[in-house]
């Protein structure tokens, strides 16, 4: 497996893919799937997978892959292991956004039901605009500066979301399930309108993988080997953001995930950002459509917010990788 990472990485992923198609109220057998994707299935097995399991499982993986791959570049950027997608106060912006939404009586429309992405996309990017505005020292922002501006500014987001939450009648159920990850929007319009961030993004992120290894030896040697330090960590700042926050407005906040996932790949395959971005990329997907799989069937009938999940399989992972790593350094 070691070997070929990619190779092993792809073929887990497949796998993952089948059963985020195959499992459900109604089981899909990969006949049936196979047939259904070339227009000969049963008109019940194709209405099942093209208009609701291909689609969910599609904005899954998008997801994962979004959040894993900007976790990767989070810990690079960052040089902390701690680091994840939602440090710089993402997931509290996007929150916010979404829980001022959820206080207005849209109407069923298009407009009305991609209102609540939309706000927790536009409260994502402007926690992050006034995060690195906060941080910066004249034409620089300081690794620090960032990180406890994000804290900063996350704690006040999190105290407003939680004051409007107190104060609201009939939405504190629904912007619980959101932050938990409980609320993702099914069909191709999320998908469609995530997808072009996604590649935008991902594609800078794999594209810095070279960035990221000199970025670990520090800004100053960095800068020595030819590096254009602030420039590239701007990039880095906006693409990682960028696809966290086109993740989280379609799916809700999603923990772990981001976490977790690079340092599979890093114990894995080595810290080289050229094949650990790609791989955690890879990786994210394969780890968010298991643990959207074991959500719908661990209740059955009822489905269990997928935030949980990860929550439940990803902080005792990574306490046990915290300890396996404490003698030699998790790098």
């Amino acid at each position: 497996m070691r070997r070929y990472p990619f190779l092993s990485s792809f073929v887990i992923l497949a796998f993952a893919l089948f059963l985020s198609l195959a499992i459900g109220s109604v089981f899909l057998p990969l006949r049936e799937i196979l047939a259904s994707l070339q227009g000969n299935g049963s008109d019940l097995a194709e209405n099942i997978l093209w208009k609701i399991r291909l689609p969910r499982t599609v904005l899954i993986a998008l997801t994962g892959m979004a959040l894993g791959g900007s976790g990767g570049a989070y810990q690079g950027l960052f040089r902390n292991p701690l680091a994840d997608p939602y440090l710089i106060g993402i997931a509290s912006g996007a929150g916010l956004g979404a829980v001022v939404s959820m206080m207005a009586k849209w109407p069923y429309s298009f407009w009305g039901l991609m209102a609540i992405p939309l706000s927790a996309f536009i409260g994502a990017l402007l926690t992050v605009t006034i995060v690195y505005f906060l941080a910066r020292v004249g034409q620089t922002a300081p690794v620090t500066n960032l990180i406890l501006a994000g804290v900063a500014v996350s704690s006040f987001a999190t105290s407003l979301m939680s004051f409007i939450m107190l104060r609201s009648d009939g939405e504190l159920r629904r912007a619980m399930s959101w932050l938990m990850g409980g609320s993702i929007q099914l069909g191709w319009t999320s998908v469609l309108a995530m997808l072009p961030y996604l590649i935008v993004g991902l594609g800078a992120l794999t594209l810095h993988g070279h960035a990221l290894n000199l970025l670990q030896f520090g800004d100053e040697q960095a800068q020595q080997l030819g590096l254009n330090v602030q420039r590239t960590k701007q990039v880095i700042l906006i693409a990682s953001s960028l696809v966290t926050a086109a993740a989280v407005s379609f799916t809700g906040i999603i923990g772990f995930v981001g976490l977790v996932v690079p340092h599979i790949m890093r114990l894995w395959f080595g810290g080289d950002y050229r094949r650990l971005i790609p791989l955690s990329i890879l990786g994210g997907a394969t780890a968010l459509l298991v643990s959207d799989v074991i959500a719908r069937v661990a209740l059955a009938p009822q489905e269990l917010p997928v935030g949980i999940v990860t929550a439940l399989a990803g902080a005792p992972f990574f306490l046990w990788i915290l300890r396996s790593t404490k003698t030699q350094g998790l790098w």
